[in-house]
């Protein structure tokens, strides 16, 4: 009966040491001005192209900014969302321009909604608010 005992205490034991730790620390909030880009600018070349992105100072960390198509673009903050106040914390845009990657904590994230695909981080990317108008690109410190 003891051997018993022991086996289903090893069994639970297992268990909750395996169960991903969804506690972390909060992402941290920065309040900015709106951001607004001129798109024709030859700096922000990059974004007239589906699939374009752009990394820009703002928020936290900084921001990237994806483009969908020509009316929908995506901001994030490059502050990754795995322990977020960690010195190295810090969203890039992989090498292969498929998906950003913080190099870490070994994290992925995709450019559609930001959600992690791999590695440790469990919540998505900070999504600030964009709206574009004319040839601006407008970002705000609202997150969607």
């Amino acid at each position: 009966m003891t051997i018993l005992k022991s086996k289903y205490w090893l069994l639970v034991v297992t268990l909750i040491a395996c169960e991903p730790n969804l506690s972390d620390d909060p992402v941290p909030y920065i309040a900015f001005n709106d951001i607004v880009i001129n798109l024709n600018l030859p700096e922000f070349i990059a974004l007239r192209s589906d699939g374009g992105h752009k990394e820009i100072n703002g928020g936290v960390r900084g921001i990237i900014i994806y483009r969908i198509n020509s009316n929908t673009y995506k901001a994030y903050e490059r502050n990754c969302t795995f322990q977020p106040n960690s010195a190295c914390a810090t969203v890039n845009v992989h090498t292969s321009n498929l998906f950003m990657t913080d190099p870490c904590c070994g994290s992925n994230f995709t450019f559609e909604d930001g959600n992690p695909s791999g590695g440790p981080a469990w919540r998505p990317l900070v999504n600030y608010r964009t709206q574009v108008s004319g040839t601006d690109l407008i970002i705000t410190s609202i997150i969607n």
